[in-house]
């Protein structure tokens, strides 16, 4: 059991050997008197004050116990089972390995005695403890334990029922069996740990497939759960989501707020039946890791400037366009940050809010009320606001109302759905927004999509000849080569062997200056409002992906995927 002056004996030392400070010690120690049964050093972790690996060397001085770097073989198969898996995940303890009457277990709290106890009396063996990181042990715990778990699934722990047999009280005894309430916090810890945006759990006739949507990409699991549990962890989903799950035939929304390794996550939940049962998806927002500065997005120097000039307009529209999971409601984010002071008052209306912007009203939407975007920002106006998002311009009402916003001294921000920045210009001619109207309310549009980034731990350098990039090369723009280098990731632990790691934005960045506005007035087309945007100095998707591919940032492959060919790259090329 920990004591105080355990917790300040650890302080202490981590004091004489860190770069801790009193006072951010005492600030720990205050918080520790909040959360009851919190370990000090990862609170101190979690401030970001020392790093894991000085409170491992200092608990492993303080109680005199080896400190391992946990490898795969370190660990004995053989022991594995000498522990059961219960009492493996309720302690996070590993065996390593066993020496006659001695078991080696790998421990992550030196001071949970009790676990050292219950080790002794279920084993009927010594323990020799040695010290590992949690991480490690948690990883290796259910890497290895997972397995167990699903063979005792199979062996009829948990008794499946055909699926015509299911009732509603079967259900929910199925969802609350600890083998399934374990099996879904492992896909979620999985999912958050390997950085997913989505958790899809689809049925199929004979499998259950899990797959985790990484960097854009979707990626099985490497152990997906047996089909016969289908029910009950559709089951589980739907109780923490406050769900129907008596509603099999209809499609269901809900949502789960929980504490994920140390991290604060929203799941958007979405249940839709299929022929072979309901596929569930999760959409996974992580508040720690949400928001982020313009700097951050990857504007190039050029794009950036003429953004943050936009962005000191006094009123006006800027759309942000490009398709689902492109990004755009994290740079508008980033931009109500930008533009949000004291003196400004700054109202959202989303479909949904995603995360919460401190001293920023937002506003989720509710269709089934009558709350939509239209009626939403109808009664925004009437809130005295400097700024206002709207989530998207999906009708011509929501599209009058925010034009009627911008001409009447307010500054809007709005996304549409359109492939390029010149694309959002015509879908409103499209509405039969009036063109003069267009033209006077519109500063400019944001056309982005993500792409991702090439690993740096394993990146490497290649060369390939002229004739392979000449699609993405302009000769008005720079002077052709014979070989060009460009950047690829080898694939390295650190990126799942993929060659990538997170993501990075392609923007293209069309300005309203007077004489787009004047070709807007003569119902120019989409492609004619481009190709004068690019000669006045626009830099396309396609153009912004190859400057980034150059200096190592993306692919080609990527750039290829994301983006489509540009013509007045392509007729540049061939004149």
């Amino acid at each position: 059991m920990r004591t105080d002056w355990e917790d300040r004996r650890i302080g202490q030392l981590l004091l004489r050997r860190t770069e801790l400070t009193e006072g951010q010690l005492n600030e720990a120690l205050d918080l520790q008197r909040e959360t009851p049964g919190e370990r000090l050093g990862q609170i101190l972790v979690e401030l970001g004050y020392v790093s894991r690996e000085e409170v491992l060397t200092v608990l492993a001085e303080q109680f005199r116990l080896p400190l391992l770097q946990l490898r795969e073989r370190d660990i004995d198969p053989e022991v594995i089972g000498v522990i059961p898996p219960e009492l493996a995940y309720r302690h996070q303890v590993l065996p390593l390995a066993r020496r006659d009457d001695t078991l080696r277990v790998a421990i992550a709290d030196p001071l949970n005695l009790g676990a050292l106890d219950d080790l002794r009396l279920v084993t009927g063996l010594d323990i020799e403890p040695v010290l590992a990181d949690p991480e490690d042990i948690r990883r290796f715990v259910e890497e290895h334990y997972m397995k167990r778990i699903m063979a005792d699934v199979t062996e009829g722990e948990i008794e499946i029922i055909e699926e015509e047999e299911e009732d509603i009280a079967d259900l929910q005894r199925l969802a609350r069996e600890a083998l399934v309430i374990k099996l879904v916090d492992y896909i979620l810890r999985q999912a958050v740990q390997e950085r997913a945006s989505d958790v899809h759990i689809e049925p199929f006739e004979r499998e259950l497939k899990v797959r985790f949507r990484i960097d854009g990409v979707l990626h099985d699991m490497p152990s997906p759960p047996p089909k016969r549990l289908q029910a009950a962890i559709t089951s589980r989903i739907k109780i923490m989501a406050d769900l129907d799950i008596a509603e099999r035939r209809l499609p269901q929304d809900g949502r789960i707020k929980l504490r994920v390794l140390g991290k604060e996550i929203d799941l958007r939940v979405s249940t839709v039946p299929t022929l072979f049962g309901e596929s569930v998806v999760l959409r996974i927002l992580d508040k720690s890791a949400g928001l982020y500065d313009l700097e951050e997005l990857g504007f190039s120097p050029e794009t950036r400037e003429k953004f943050l000039q936009l962005l000191n307009v006094p009123y006006g529209i800027i759309l942000s366009t490009g398709p689902t999971g492109s990004g755009k409601t994290t740079t508008l984010y980033a931009a109500l940050r930008r533009v949000s002071s004291p003196t400004r008052k700054v109202i959202t209306i989303e479909d949904p809010v995603e995360y919460q912007l401190e001293g920023i009203n937002q506003i989720n939407v509710r269709p089934q009320i009558g709350l939509d975007f239209a009626s939403g920002l109808r009664h925004i106006l009437r809130q005295d606001p400097d700024v206002i998002m709207v989530g998207e311009i999906r009708d011509v009402e929501t599209a009058d109302i925010a034009i009627h916003a911008a001409l009447t001294g307010h500054l809007v921000f709005s996304t549409l759905h359109t492939n390029d920045a010149s694309g959002a210009i015509t879908r409103l001619l499209d509405m039969r927004i009036e063109p003069f109207l267009v033209s006077s309310s519109i500063e400019g549009v944001l056309a982005q999509r993500l792409v991702r980034r090439i690993c740096q731990h394993c990146l490497e350098e290649y060369q390939v000849p002229y004739s392979y990039v000449s699609e993405y090369v302009d000769p008005k723009r720079e002077e052709v080569q014979e070989y060009y280098t460009l950047y690829r990731g080898r694939g390295c632990e650190h990126c799942r062997n993929t060659g990538y790691r997170g993501r990075i934005g392609l923007f293209e960045l069309l300005v309203m200056d007077d004489l787009i506005k004047e070709m807007v007035l003569k119902r120019a087309s989409a492609g004619e409002i481009k190709e004068i945007a690019c000669e006045r100095g626009m830099k396309t998707l396609r153009e912004d992906g190859w400057d980034k591919a150059r200096r190592g940032l993306t692919t080609l492959d990527e750039i290829a995927r994301i983006t489509h060919a540009d013509e007045r790259v392509l007729s540049a090329v061939e004149v």
